[in-house]
């Protein structure tokens, strides 16, 4: 793990540097997310792994510390010095969203984002982002408790109350399992899909959940005794040739109970799981294989490879081809796609 608050090199390449800034009273939930998915030395899976460091967002002339709940406290360490050379800011909940924000943390995020860091906030740790104007004219989210409140207080931010985590130059995410889900998906965006889906399994939680998904979603069962889980793994294993038809009949029961039962279980539809679920494995044997991009989509079950390449750009912002030039695991010489 490289110093706090310096920037090394493993290799060639100079690491990532995440700050997390602790507010006085802030969740210990919501500051340990950040704290376990970029604080633990994960060199074994990239080079380029981050160097991180916890700071407190108190007035070092004063305090200096925070206090969190249930009786711990942050150091101030570097203090909001540490945004200056920071390439990922994290601002977890904000411990009353009624308490104002001090001037010099808005200032130091200002600055922060003028010069490009990408700035990420968890749950209502909005509140300090929008209050900073970081957020105005931006999609963006928090828990669904305090969604109304964010956008009667900010008109100028477009509010979704209903997803898990939001992407609009600045990260926004709602509470607690959702903020996992958005710093995964930021190392996805960092070091690819193979890396992050390690990341998901040493954790011990699901690869990959879309932010368009719902935050609370209702579970409708399936008849009495069935595991859709059963039925959702057979499709994982069985994506060149299942439909949704298949996987009704996989279930034993209708596909319009099926189109209930997946999308309160999951906040997808069927077809919109399967896609996902088609993609992601795209995203793997494109880092992973010299597969070509025809082959591919057939082994995912999208046919051809203009299909694959449409709900790929659509999905992830840029061709199969760029992706696989991004995080490729595989020599140069084998990196060949028509």
């Amino acid at each position: 793990m490289a110093p706090k608050g310096r920037r090394t090199r493993r290799g060639s390449a100079v690491e990532h540097h995440v700050v997390v800034v602790a507010t006085e009273g802030v969740h210990v939930f919501e500051l340990a997310i950040p704290c376990e998915v970029f604080g633990i030395d994960r060199g074994d899976l990239t080079p380029q792994w981050y160097s991180f460091e916890v700071v407190s967002a108190a007035d070092a002339q004063t305090t200096g510390g925070v206090s969190l709940s249930h009786g711990l406290s942050v150091s101030a360490g570097r203090g909001l010095a540490a945004l200056n050379d920071a390439d990922t800011i994290v601002v977890p909940a904000c411990a009353s969203i009624h308490e104002a924000v001090p001037q010099h943390l808005i200032d130091a995020l200002r600055s922060a984002h003028a010069r490009g860091a990408r700035i990420v906030s968890i749950c209502s740790g909005a509140f300090v982002l929008a209050e900073a104007g970081l957020l105005d004219g931006r999609r963006a989210t928090a828990h669904w408790m305090y969604t109304a409140e964010l956008a009667a207080r900010y008109p100028l931010i477009t509010v979704d109350p209903s997803v898990l985590y939001v992407h609009d130059d600045v990260w926004t995410s709602a509470g607690s399992a959702a903020a996992l889900d958005m710093c995964l998906e930021i190392v996805r965006a960092d070091h690819g899909s193979s890396v992050a889906n390690e990341v998901a399994r040493r954790i011990v939680i699901p690869p990959h959940r879309n932010g368009g998904q719902a935050q609370y979603v209702r579970h409708r069962p399936l008849p009495v005794g069935h595991d859709l889980a059963t039925t959702l793994d057979w499709a994982r294993h069985n994506l060149d040739t299942v439909t949704v038809t298949a996987m009704a009949t996989r279930a034993g029961t209708s596909t319009r109970t099926l189109h209930r039962t997946v999308t309160g279980r999951t906040g997808q539809s069927p077809q919109e799981w399967l896609l996902r679920e088609r993609l992601s494995v795209a995203q793997e044997l494109l880092e992973s294989t010299s597969l070509t991009t025809e082959a591919i989509a057939r082994r995912v079950g999208l046919g051809s490879s203009a299909n694959l390449r449409g709900h790929f750009s659509r999905a992830f912002g840029l061709p199969p081809r760029d992706y696989r030039m991004s995080f490729a695991k595989a020599p140069p010489a084998l990196r060949l796609i028509k």
